[in-house]
């Protein structure tokens, strides 16, 4: 069956049994919105929904609370057998709730599993694996990859997600990032009386900041460096003693990041402490999140299925941001293509929010679970596939 095909017969036959159900996953989601690495009841409510499905659910994950893994297989099934991860997201953002529509991406995740289960169930004879992978703490934890190093690709062949947002585009890349903090400690001392008994930690903020404002003439067009001043002192006749910053790194290329800019970076800081006479700490507590590089034939199947379900494709690669997903992509083939919510809204945003938990959202629910399970559904029915997408990854 061509993935056309089989977008018509899902739409036609087992969406609407489904779609009432992922609507209302997708509303629970958005009602009771929960940060990073805090989504205990998103995560039950998914690893619950799947259990109740057939699938065989394994709870905290790779020591996270709220990561999960699901996992179903065809009775005809072996080791051989395709084996396509479906990821779902679903932690909110502070303040704006739902305003990344990780909601929509849960559903659009839970859904699509569901519906490659329902078509091989009533379908049998194309041996197949699918793990529904719950991923945490997208937004800032990098939750998928202490799970990448559980092993939860080690079986896997390809994996995808669906994300919310202001186009259809199937071949999303994504920029690399690194976060640091870092903090300067000098010596408290009257401003007034005894400013040369003071060493003076903002100055060494300052002094970093503007050494990486003259740095950037000699960096790549594709980095980014983002920094906010998060502890400047606590009063202004105080010679600050401590001082913070928060600081993001991204670019294009991860081994150009990782080997090269970030090293440049992070000697602004030290020659700011060596320059002020104060110490430097640098800290990484969350793991730097790799560039998303998609699987081109996995990009094109997804491509087909976004037009058998009339959407109109923007077919000019686009970036937006940093993502975990990329680290997926770096371990097995991947995709993470953007499905239009409202052309005029932007993720991130309290607008967008709303809509993620609007009647807006039904059809982009219905038409990203379609898309991930038509594309799935044809690679396990071409099961060679998979050895040609792994040639490309190995190519790339």
């Amino acid at each position: 069956m061509t993935v056309t095909s089989i977008v018509s017969e899902l739409k036609e036959g087992f969406l609407a049994d489904r779609i009432g159900q992922l609507s209302d996953v997708a509303a629970d989601l958005h009602a009771n919105p929960e940060l990073r690495m805090m989504e205990h009841r998103a995560s039950a409510r998914l690893a619950d929904e799947l259990e109740e499905a057939g699938f065989a659910v394994e709870r905290g994950y790779a020591g996270l609370d709220t990561a999960f893994v699901g996992r179903w297989s065809t009775p005809d099934a072996d080791e051989t057998a395709p084996n396509i991860a479906i990821y779902c997201e679903y932690d909110a953002l502070p303040g704006i709730g739902h305003g990344c529509g990780h909601n929509i991406i849960a559903a659009c995740g839970l859904g699509a599993a569901l519906l490659v289960k329902d078509l091989l169930s009533d379908r049998p004879g194309t041996p197949a694996r699918l793990t529904v992978v719950g991923s945490p703490g997208e937004e800032g934890s990098a939750g998928k990859v202490p799970m990448i190093e559980a092993g939860v690709l080690d079986e896997v062949d390809l994996a995808m997600m669906i994300h919310p947002g202001i186009t259809n585009n199937s071949d999303i890349v994504t920029l690399a990032c690194a976060e640091f903090e870092i903090t300067f400690t000098g010596r408290a001392s009257h401003a007034a009386s005894e400013p040369e008994e003071g060493v003076n930690a903002l100055d060494a903020s300052t002094l970093s900041l503007n050494a990486i404002g003259l740095l950037r003439q000699q960096l790549p067009d594709d980095i980014r460096i983002h920094s906010i001043i998060t502890d400047g002192g606590q009063a202004p006749n105080v010679i600050p003693e401590s001082s913070s910053i928060l600081c993001l790194v991204r670019g294009k290329d991860n081994e150009q990041l990782l080997d090269n800019v970030i090293p440049r970076v992070k000697r602004c800081f030290e020659g700011a402490a060596l320059a002020t006479g104060t110490t430097v700490e640098i800290t990484q507590d969350i793991p730097a999140y790799l560039a998303m590089e998609p699987s081109p034939g996995l990009a094109e199947l997804a491509t087909e299925a976004f037009i058998a379900c009339g959407r109109e494709m923007n077919l000019t690669p686009i970036g937006a941001g940093s993502t975990d997903m990329g680290n997926v992509s770096q371990v097995v083939p991947s995709i993470h293509p953007i499905i239009a919510l409202d052309e005029g809204l932007v993720p991130h945003t309290r607008e967008f929010a709303a809509a993620s938990g609007s009647a807006e959202a039904v059809p982009v629910i219905a038409d990203g679970a379609v898309i991930m399970a038509a594309t799935t559904l044809h690679v396990l029915q071409n099961p060679s596939l998979v050895a040609d997408f792994a040639a490309e990854f190995e190519c790339r």
